[in-house]
């Protein structure tokens, strides 16, 4: 049968619904819950380079996790979204934004010409020869500083010590960095302490965020949503920090469970007119985080790269058919406080051998657990996602 290319619209909302689902395997993953912030769309970016230089059964897994029909579906998302939505827009008063892809190869494997291609024209990545063989640590620490560099000294220590040897072949590097004022800021001096209820039944004190204007707020029959839109630029993308807060004070999980696994639900809950607030109270958080991701992609059903003998198509050489992916590595930062919101995101994959308005005043009270995620609204690519459990804990 035939495949049928996707539209750009369908294959963001397809992004989105895979966005949520590795949110909630990286919270469930936890034994204990814990604070997170991700960029799935990061890591996305890593999957679609993975995806482009693999052939068959592999090429085929990875497209379809990815929400895609075809590797030109998974190179279109990238190819278009990219220049049309991060593009800076702190030069005229928008949030400043930045996302770059990076390629190191092993310099006794060229790569293949449309390979070649994909990483240059499509993924615009910067591509470096290295040896392996004997300064797998220099590139290691190289590639280390090209994701602070890029994130604005925000993500540290991407690739952990011993993950890079003599037999890596290539990394596959992005990051992603965001910074925006909100529309309305927060007055710091209506900032005070007030109980934050863990998960545990106890309770600490954190700081709270109050503001008396109205909000963007959407009531649910189990839990509320909140749009923070960031200032607009000149151009027509609009940001948003969205926060998802269940009724009941553990219930995380399951509304993480929810946003993961119903296709839609973003865009069917969110809130669309600002009504009048009561007590309303966010707390001031920050947030770093990282994990290896090989588990959790594994759990969304993405195991034949890992096996190796699928990625041959990225390298001309007889040793491209021993190639497997490793070791995919993610770090991310969030920092929300009265001004805005800095947050950045970092992944690497490493390859070797082997309805009716509301016109009461509505409550937005985030004193428990809740989720929390940084969208841009009028193309609908969510850039980062997270949970906080615990404001107090870095």
């Amino acid at each position: 049968m035939e495949r049928v290319d996707m539209d750009l619209p369908q294959l963001i909302t397809n992004q989105t619904h895979v966005s949520m689902k590795i949110a909630h395997h990286v919270a469930s993953s936890e034994s204990t819950p814990k604070n997170s912030v991700s960029s799935p769309l990061s890591l996305h970016a890593i999957l679609g380079l993975i995806a482009a230089g693999s052939s068959g059964s592999t090429r085929d897994e990875l497209t379809l996790v990815l929400g895609s029909n075809s590797i030109d579906d998974v190179n279109k998302l990238f190819s278009e979204i990219v220049p049309l939505l991060f593009a800076d827009g702190s030069k005229s008063g928008g949030p400043k934004l930045s996302f770059a892809n990076g390629v190191w190869v092993d310099q006794s494997l060229p790569f293949k010409p449309e390979f070649k291609r994909v990483v240059q024209d499509l993924y615009k990545a910067v591509s470096s020869q290295v040896d392996f063989l004997t300064n797998a640590a220099e590139v290691a620490s190289e590639v280390n500083s090209w994701a602070e560099k890029q994130t604005s000294g925000l993500i540290k220590d991407l690739l952990p010590s011993e993950s890079v040897d003599e037999t890596t072949k290539l990394i596959f590097a992005n990051a992603l960095y965001f910074k925006g004022a909100w529309n309305k800021a927060f007055n710091p001096s209506r900032t005070k302490e007030d109980d934050f209820h863990l998960l545990d039944g106890t309770s600490v004190k954190v700081p709270y965020m109050r503001s008396y204007e109205d909000q963007f707020i959407k009531t649910w029959d189990d839990f509320k949503v909140l749009r923070l839109p960031y200032k607009q630029g000149e151009d027509k993308r609009q940001f948003s920090m969205y926060f998802l807060l269940p009724n009941e004070k553990d219930g995380l999980l399951a509304l993480s469970e929810k946003v993961a696994f119903e296709p839609g639900f973003l865009d069917e809950h969110l809130p669309v007119w600002e009504v009048e607030v009561g007590d309303f109270r966010v707390p001031r958080f920050k947030i770093s985080f990282g994990f290896e991701a090989s588990n959790i992609l594994r759990g969304l059903g993405i195991n034949l790269a890992f096996s190796g003998g699928g990625l041959t198509e990225m390298v001309e050489s007889p040793e491209g058919k021993n190639l497997g992916v490793s070791s995919i590595f993610h770090k991310a930062f969030i920092e929300v406080n009265e001004e805005g919101t800095e947050a950045a995101a970092a992944s690497v994959g490493v390859v070797s051998f082997c309805s009716l308005r509301i016109v009461e005043k509505v409550d937005f009270v985030a004193d428990h657990p809740f989720m929390y995620l940084i969208r841009e609204d009028t193309t609908g690519v969510v850039l980062f996602v997270g949970h906080v459990v615990n404001p107090r804990e870095n």
